[in-house]
């Protein structure tokens, strides 16, 4: 089985730095990691990730635009996003189903089970 390798687009630090660690350890994927949506959609077309972890709001390009500029890139847009937000109202769960992510994780996660609901929402066999 070939490893699998995510891309974490979040302009905080401690968040990117937080997940990379724990899918490395808990899963054992490559990870690539991007602080903004632009670098972050530089990095997709280069590496071609297995699926992308992309925070909501950020500032300059935020997650849902990010999101969109990766669907308009026939490159990139079939890789699999999920998204990551502070914010999760039944209003704003909606309004990313219809946006056509993968799947959305609350923030704070808990590092111990960030792989675990990646793989869920992916429907990845570990």
């Amino acid at each position: 089985m070939t490893t699998k390798r995510v891309l974490i687009v979040d302009d905080e630090d401690d968040i990117r730095e937080v997940a990379q660690i724990s899918l490395e350890m808990v899963a054992g994927w490559e990870v690539l990691a991007a602080s903004s949506g632009a670098v972050g959609l530089e990095i997709a077309n280069t590496n071609q990730p297995d699926a992308i972890l992309l925070d909501v709001m950020m500032p300059g390009m935020d997650g849902p635009t990010t999101f969109q500029n990766l669907q308009a890139d026939p490159a990139i847009r079939h890789i699999p996003v999920i998204l990551m937000t502070a914010k999760l109202q039944p209003s704003d769960q909606r309004r990313f189903a219809e946006l056509g992510v993968a799947g959305v994780v609350a923030k704070p996660f808990d590092p111990l089970k960030l792989a675990g609901q990646v793989t869920e929402a992916l429907h990845w066999n570990t």
